[in-house]
Parts: C-alpha cells; sequence; structure tokens
C-alpha cells in the first residue's frame, strides 16, 4: 500500500518562467532545484498547507509541451475569489474561466499556466 502522495510533476518548456508564474500567480515557494540522472532541470514548489509537492521539470532537447484542452489540472483552494482574481488580474494573470458556482455551493474559476496546463481555484462554500 502506499503512504501518501509526494509530487505531482509538470514537465514545462521554460522552468524559469514556469517558476515565477506559481511563485507570483500563486504564491508557491522552491523548495528545491536539481539535475535529474537524465539531465533535466527540476524545481520542486512547495504549497502553503500541503506536505504534497509540484514538480517542474524542463527535459533538454525533447518536444515541446503542449498540453491538450481540458487534460489535467491543479486544484487550489482559496479564501476569497473574488479578491484573490483581482488580485491575479492586476499582476496580469486573468482568469480564463469563471467564476462559477457549483452545484455543492463552492465557486471555481480557472488561470492558464504556462503550456496551458489549467489552474482551478475554489472558494469552499460557507458553512453556516
Amino acid at each position: 500500500m502506499v503512504k501518501k502522495l509526494l509530487h505531482t510533476r509538470l514537465r514545462v518548456n521554460d522552468l524559469e518562467r514556469s517558476v515565477r508564474f506559481y511563485q507570483d500567480a500563486l504564491g508557491l515557494t522552491v523548495a528545491r532545484r536539481s539535475v535529474s540522472p537524465r539531465g533535466a532541470q527540476v524545481a520542486f514548489l512547495a504549497t502553503p498547507g500541503s506536505e504534497e509537492e509540484i514538480e517542474l521539470c524542463q527535459l533538454p532537447a525533447s518536444p515541446p509541451v503542449q498540453v491538450q484542452p481540458d487534460l489535467m489540472h491543479l486544484a487550489f483552494e482559496v479564501e476569497d475569489l473574488a479578491a484573490f482574481a483581482a488580485e491575479l488580474a492586476r499582476k496580469g494573470y486573468p482568469l480564463s474561466d469563471g467564476p462559477t458556482l457549483t452545484g455543492s455551493g463552492s465557486t471555481i474559476a480557472f488561470i492558464d499556466a504556462p503550456e496551458g496546463y489549467e489552474v482551478e481555484l475554489i472558494q469552499r462554500a460557507r458553512r453556516g
């Protein structure tokens, strides 16, 4: 049996551009960097409130990453989606979809990361 999820890897075309996006837009921090045995440049990003990390990987001499629409996404909880979206827009990262109220009462929206990876932002329904 597995014990827990450790990280999820996303291959990117430009490691520094992607690291900047996740730092600037979402406030993630670089936990560590390395070069893999295959020569890939790797950055692990720490996410507030989670032990799991996101691994960004740029492989040398590989074909460009072309993410198909709705192939996969990362989802992050935010406290106040409207305020978060306003700050994202101020930084030059407009919402690509939403905000949308879900059947559960949560509100969701999306922004696009480099390479076309989607990032879902979720404000959970207020429980009273």
